[in-house]
């Protein structure tokens, strides 16, 4: 965990809720796709955790829902405004158990860290496919940015309103070599009980404190109860209890 001052570059809506927030600050504290950034908000006591979307040396990629008092006062913060944010918490995504074909499956704004996953399949010459489920067109996120990897995804809506009619699992019957996946929980389980390859999963709870102090996230697994903000937010898909 690494504490220090970003300033925000972009802020930028993509939908009528999700927006794009680009801070410059050090990065050195990040060390694996799927951890989280925990931003202190002005005047807010409780620090808001967010999924590391993407870094390089001095940037650091976030996607965000606005969803309460927290991110409806992020999305009304201009460029240049100081932020104080821990890097580096939480366990993220390990890469070596993948096999030849991984699948990275999103549901809405849990595509933000499978893009940073994505490119660090690429940079070990790996291709994985990639489905990204949303409710309807207009709440699309972030497809396009992975076809400019090179990694054109699948598409589901709930509606019918683009590409595959219905859940993430409905285009699931790609063949693959290990599952990584982020969204709602309903979705996670799901995909845990679709796919009979090994995976990891990317869990959002409600976090108090963002570093194991408070017990709030706590779930259930074959170990016993883990802490989301702690042991994950990743999690080996076999050993969540649903």
């Amino acid at each position: 965990m690494k504490q220090g001052l970003f300033t925000i570059r972009e802020n930028a809506p993509l939908t009528g809720r999700v927006s794009l927030l680009r801070l410059a600050g050090d990065c050195s504290g990040i060390t694996a796709p799927g951890q989280f950034a925990d931003v202190q908000l002005p005047g807010l006591f409780l620090r808001r955790p967010f999924s590391v979307c993407d870094w390089e040396e001095g940037s650091l990629t976030l996607l965000y829902e606005a969803v309460g008092k927290g991110t409806e006062l992020l999305r009304s913060l201009p460029v240049g405004t100081e932020l104080d944010v821990l890097t580096g918490l939480g366990n993220g995504f390990t890469l070596d158990d993948a096999g030849d074909s991984p699948l990275l499956i999103g549901g809405g704004t849990g595509v933000s860290p499978l893009y940073g996953l994505a490119k660090a399949f690429l940079a070990r010459g790996l291709r994985p496919r990639v489905i990204l489920g949303f409710r309807r067109r207009e709440e699309m996120v972030f497809w396009e940015r992975f076809a400019a990897l090179g990694l054109p995804p699948t598409v589901t809506t709930e509606d019918g309103s683009f590409g595959i009619r219905g859940f993430v699992t409905e285009a699931m019957d790609l063949p693959h070599s290990s599952v990584y996946a982020c969204g709602p929980e309903a979705m996670l389980r799901a995909v845990a009980k679709t796919s009979d390859k090994p995976g990891q999963l990317s869990f959002d709870r409600r976090m108090g404190c963002g570093f194991g102090a408070c017990m709030g996230c706590t779930m259930a697994t074959t170990q016993g109860p883990k802490r989301v903000c702690k042991d994950g937010p990743v999690f080996r898909k076999e050993d969540i209890l649903w």
